[in-house]
């Protein structure tokens, strides 16, 4: 089964050269007084296969090492003054608060691999290095003549530990035995296409009843699985596990929950380095160690502090890729996905709902849903093929408050009123049904499918005529207001795909004309200390700008002014003049980025990106929007 490397390949592209920058914040006092921070913050490295020899590097296998580098990881963390620590003494600093040694790091094997007895525990020994141990139980106990197919070559009975080995390893002292689930390191399908997705976090699609699984189903699978896992370890090593290593680092709130309830209070991800401990111990961050990493590339992981990389998004209509009849569906998916790959944007802002008249509110939804119809079961597929096919990460973009409730008494008793005639439709997110039915869509959102982040429309605005009760109609209250209900938003998100990163539409009003966020209840600042990033609306022709040059260089200069790095500010241009329904002149738009990169902004997104089209043209888009070097090399 392919499909296991395949879903490693999707899910952990985080390796140690493209990790998340360091955060700023220490474990917890561990060190004398003027000591560097970022030294002493917990570091977890993963590990997979150690191997003797490897052919071009990797034998096959990216996520193998070779014994001589794996080797030389060790010499160099020990000449480092790195201290390698054990689960043990993780649990003790976040809950006991005793100190972890200065420049702790973590080091843990996934998959059970047999290298692990091998290679590996006798490095460990000489060193007296502690390490974890993550095994899927029913590879260990896989039947003689049954196999996995795992990198290079299938895996055999021979190729993962047994029982015993992992008895002598865990009564060293120096190992600790736990779960990386009993079968669920696997995929199972996910949507009506036939994809595949982690077992672990997948609503398993039936394709002969046309139906998802419900919750209680969902959970049941998971808790049968981890039990079994569970069970198994504790009577074969006289211990049961107490952390859970999550297959392709995919988890979420529930199967934390579930993992709790059985003793399992501890999990890792593989998302970044940022470990500030506290008494919850799920989701810790890992480097993944893959491409048989040399000693250079790990130093220079562990040594370098890094801003998070620059943003070059498109964002994307689904109502471009829908069509009523499914063979050109696949087609315009096709027609995406290559555009996508040929640009090589480092994210796709993707549109999960439906909006066919234009009026810039949600009619449906892409996705199953409590509360809309559902034009069509695509987001799940769209975003999966985006990210395994085109390699880029995908946020989902949503509506604020702009949904269309079918049932016409309640879509007016629930609407925000007070605004003009011809103002924007939105719900009034202060009366609790409202609140509750947008809460219910970010929620089923979570549970449709793949995304690492939300953009949040630009219909979350307020004028000084809607709800003037509302903070007693102080601006900055209002504006607090509706990032408030978008922080409520974002959990019930993220409690099927944690570590969201949040993105808020801002008009450009706001930022040029401060006296104006009355009129908005929208705030540069303020959205700085709440999401992730700011993207601000830089669209000189859709506000009228007569001189959309200098209208542009004036909201860089103000912008600036509130980020000065240009770390969280997104510039997002438009590439269509819709008050003449064309599109602006390619020439332009590339002068437009050449011009924001030289006065330092960072991050840069348009919309739309027509890529039925070929608007903006194919070549021009890769000059001005692609996260690579120009000129391109083609691979």
């Amino acid at each position: 089964m392919r499909l296991i490397r395949e879903l490693l390949l999707a899910w952990l592209c985080v390796g140690l050269l493209s990790a998340n920058a360091w955060a700023q914040q220490s474990v917890a006092p561990t060190t004398a007084a003027g000591a560097d921070a970022a030294t002493d913050q917990l570091v977890v490295l993963s590990y997979h296969d150690v191997r003797g020899e490897l052919n071009d590097r990797t034998g096959g296998d990216q996520y193998a090492i070779s014994s001589q580098n794996f080797t030389a990881h060790l010499d160099w963390l020990a000449g480092q003054g790195y201290n390698p620590v054990s689960l043990q003494q993780v649990v003790d600093a976040a809950r006991n608060g005793k100190p972890l040694p200065r420049k702790p790091v973590l080091l843990t094997f996934d998959d059970g691999l047999r290298s692990v007895y091998q290679t590996v525990y006798p490095l460990l020994r000489a060193y007296g290095y502690p390490a974890v141990v993550a095994v899927v139980s029913s590879w260990i106990d896989l039947p003689q003549g049954q196999s996995i197919d795992y990198g290079p070559r299938p895996f055999t009975h021979g190729d993962f530990l047994t029982w015993q080995q992992l008895r002598e390893m865990q009564d060293s002292g120096l190992i600790e035995v736990v779960s990386h689930s009993h079968a669920m390191h696997t995929g199972i399908p996910a949507n009506p296409q036939g994809n595949s997705a982690p077992a672990a976090i997948t609503r398993r699609y039936d394709a002969n009843t046309g139906r998802y699984e419900d919750q209680q189903t969902y959970e049941a699978r998971v808790r049968a699985d981890l039990a079994r896992s569970s069970e198994l370890i504790r009577t074969k090593l006289g211990r049961a596990p107490r952390a859970v290593v999550w297959p392709y680092a995919a988890y979420n709130g529930i199967t934390n929950k579930i993992a709790n309830e059985l003793g399992m209070e501890i999990s890792f991800d593989l998302e970044g380095r940022d470990n500030t401990l506290r008494s919850d111990l799920h989701g810790l961050s890992r480097i993944l160690v893959q491409n048989s990493t040399s000693i250079t590339e790990l130093a220079r992981e562990l040594r370098t502090e890094r801003r998070g990389g620059d943003i070059r998004a498109l964002q994307i209509d689904m109502d471009d890729v829908y069509d009523a009849d499914p063979v050109q569906i696949e087609r315009n998916l096709d027609a995406l996905i290559e555009r996508v790959r040929q640009i090589r944007p480092t994210h796709v802002f993707l549109q999960a709902f439906a909006d066919p008249d234009g009026n810039n509110t949600a009619d449906a939804l892409y996705f199953p849903n409590r509360h809309l119809p559902m034009r069509a079961d695509l987001f799940n597929r769209v975003a999966w093929q985006l990210r395994t096919r085109s390699e880029v990460k995908v946020y989902a973009w949503l509506p604020v408050l702009g949904y269309e409730i079918p049932d016409q008494s309640r879509r007016e008793a629930l609407r925000l009123k007070g605004g003009a005639a011809d103002e924007m439709y939105r719900l009034d997110f202060t009366n609790a049904e409202a609140r509750q039915i947008v809460k219910d869509i970010y929620s089923d959102l979570g549970v449709s499918g793949y995304f690492e982040g939300l953009l949040f429309h630009d219909d979350g605005y307020l004028r000084d005529t809607e709800l003037t009760a509302l903070g007693q109609g102080e601006p900055a209250q209002r504006t607090q207001a509706l990032i408030d209900f978008t922080m409520e938003l974002t959990r019930s998100a993220e409690l099927w795909r944690p570590k969201l990163k949040t993105v808020r539409n801002l008009f450009a009003q706001p930022l040029l004309n401060p006296e104006s966020e009355s009129w908005w209840a929208q705030q540069l600042d303020a959205f700085n200390r709440h999401y992730t990033y700011t993207a601000v609306m830089a669209m000189p022709w859709m506000e009228g700008a007569k001189r959309p040059k200098r209208w542009l260089r004036q909201l860089t200069e103000v912008a600036k002014q509130h980020d000065p790095d240009m770390d969280q500010t997104i510039f997002e241009l438009q590439t269509v003049d819709w008050k003449t329904q064309r599109p602006i002149p390619e020439r332009m738009l590339k002068r437009q980025v050449r011009e924001l990169l030289a006065s330092g902004v960072r991050h840069i997104a348009w919309y739309p990106d027509d890529f039925i089209a070929n608007v903006p043209r194919l070549e021009d888009a890769r000059e001005s929007i692609s996260a690579r070097q120009f000129p391109y090399l083609e691979r």
